[in-house]
């Protein structure tokens, strides 16, 4: 039973679009420690789960192992995970979204949530805010890169969270010795960020 008398906040990431987001907005990774640690802020979290989509089976054994260290970092960063295969269709299609996931996974868990956290650009939930905060009376925000957010998204939420704005959720990628590492940005505390989150989705080490 719930006993806090702080508001009750649930995040619900699209780890997808949020990692290429950060990839290809600012050459880096995204610390999600610090990006969770941001989105809850002095409020009582009841849930946090990231969607990600296995390409294990397809790519090569050696970015599977580099797929299984980022799964691994999501779980220490205080993440629970939520697995899909990619899927490969006649002809070399192939489709790898939570979308629907997501959205039935929001709306299982408003009626013990008080805020949801949406971290997300896609303008695909825009009806899943919509049904949240007219449907359920729930506050709802998003947190996600402006530039690679849909307009209609950040009108119709609650509030928006720029990531774009919000340095200390990167961590830079720097060369070195011909080598691309991941080198940790210092939080607002002094805390260096989670290594394990130099993996990227595919698991490729960059």
């Amino acid at each position: 039973m719930h006993t806090h008398s702080a508001p009750r906040v649930g995040i619900l990431i699209d780890v997808q679009n949020i990692y290429h987001s950060a990839k290809h907005l600012h050459g880096s990774r995204v610390n999600f420690r610090e990006l969770i640690r941001m989105a809850v802020g002095d409020r009582f979290l009841v849930r946090a789960l990231a969607y990600v989509v296995k390409s294990e089976g397809i790519v090569p054994d050696a970015e599977v192992r580099g797929e299984a260290s980022f799964f691994e970092a999501l779980k220490q960063a205080g993440l629970e995970l939520r697995l899909k295969d990619l899927q490969i269709y006649a002809g070399g299609a192939k489709k790898a979204d939570w979308d629907v996931g997501l959205a039935v996974d929001a709306i299982r868990l408003a009626p013990a949530l008080d805020t949801v956290v949406l971290v997300t650009g896609d303008g695909d939930f825009v009806p899943l805010v919509e049904y949240l905060r007219w449907g359920l009376g729930k506050q709802v925000e998003v947190v996600a890169f402006g530039k690679a957010t849909s307009n209609r998204l950040r009108e119709v939420t609650d509030r928006f969270i720029d990531l774009d704005a919000t340095p200390r959720i990167l961590m830079k990628i720097r060369a070195l010795r011909g080598e691309r590492r991941a080198a940790p940005v210092r939080g607002g505390h002094g805390r260096r960020t989670t290594p394990g989150s130099r993996f990227g989705p595919s698991g490729k080490r960059r």
